[in-house]
């Protein structure tokens, strides 16, 4: 028997009042976030935006515990505390007054279908335009060029600017991804991006990457976000990352190669795009350049992965 999804949360009793044309960001912990920028991006901004508790799910329902065994502390002669799995819905104000919404906490291990459900039942129930989410991939790119994003959406028009890399892709899945698949079944707009991040840093917390992918998330959904702290720990990285990589000739080595090779990609690809449309390449051909490109970058990895890990 189908569990019900209302089964699964709970409306705070002192939730805020919402109002209609709500944004939705979300962010689940468990998948694929290569330099926490996605756990960085949501960190931040609820700990430099006042937020109140809208839901609450039941994370007894959704997670399994052995598998991923909360944090307790012991101290001497007691247990001092424990950790508590939570998933839980946000409202936050962006430095314009404008209110949005966070979803944030741990991906589900269990009820995927009845969670993604729920979440869509409170998207529609508060009344929200447009849901969002966001994360980090790791790339064979170097860390001194743009970091690349990719986006997809449940609707075209809510990716311009977005140039796609492939034309089709198996992965394996998430909850993330299945929130905005259903969302698009049910024609309600998602939009989600992926920040590609050099893969000898997908390891580390790497804020420049969640700084990317803030900007992303302001231009997708109009709303005006805090950047400051995140600006200061990136530069903070970025200066640490800079010195390691002067100290090591085998990893600068790595680096200048990751450059070289991005460089003539990026030209390939904009000559490409420059070019006459009858003299442009198919989706697959692009798909198959691109595969190629990832496939030498992997290649270089792994014989540079000890010297840049």
């Amino acid at each position: 028997m189908a569990r019900d999804p209302a089964d699964l949360y709970q409306v705070s009793a002192d939730a805020p009042e919402v109002g209609p044309d709500l944004v939705m960001l979300y962010y689940l912990d468990g998948f694929v976030d290569a330099g926490a920028a996605g756990r960085l991006l949501a960190m931040h901004l609820l700990s430099a935006l006042e937020h109140a508790e809208v839901a609450r799910f039941d994370a007894d329902l959704l997670i399994d515990y052995r598998s991923r065994r909360p944090a307790m502390i012991f101290a001497k002669d007691h247990w001092e505390s424990a950790e508590t799995a939570q998933i839980v819905l946000y409202q936050l104000r962006d430095a314009a007054g404008t209110p949005f919404l966070l979803l944030h906490g741990l991906e589900p291990d269990r009820e995927w279908e009845a969670f993604t459900a729920a979440v869509l039942r409170l998207a529609a129930r508060l009344r929200v335009r447009l849901a969002t989410s966001f994360h980090g991939i790791p790339m064979g790119v170097p860390h001194t060029r743009p970091l690349g994003i990719t986006g997809h959406a449940t609707q075209p028009g809510l990716l311009e600017g977005y140039q796609p890399f492939v034309d089709r892709l198996q992965v394996p899945g998430s909850a993330m991804a299945l929130i905005e698949y259903r969302m698009g079944e049910a024609g309600m707009a998602a939009a989600g991006f992926a920040v590609h991040v050099p893969h000898y840093l997908a390891h580390a917390s790497y804020p420049a990457a969640a700084m990317a992918l803030l900007a992303a998330v302001e231009r997708a959904t109009g709303l005006s976000l805090p950047a400051d702290a995140l600006r200061e720990a990136a530069e903070l990285t970025d200066a640490e990352i800079a010195r390691q990589v002067a100290g090591s000739e085998e990893v600068s080595e790595v680096v200048r190669s990751l450059e070289e090779q991005y460089d003539a990609f990026t030209a390939q690809r904009e000559s490409l795009l420059a070019g006459q449309p009858e003299n442009m390449p198919t989706a697959d051909e692009l798909a198959a350049q691109f595969e190629r490109f990832l496939a030498e970058q992997q290649q270089r990895g792994d014989g540079a992965g000890e010297g840049g890990g």
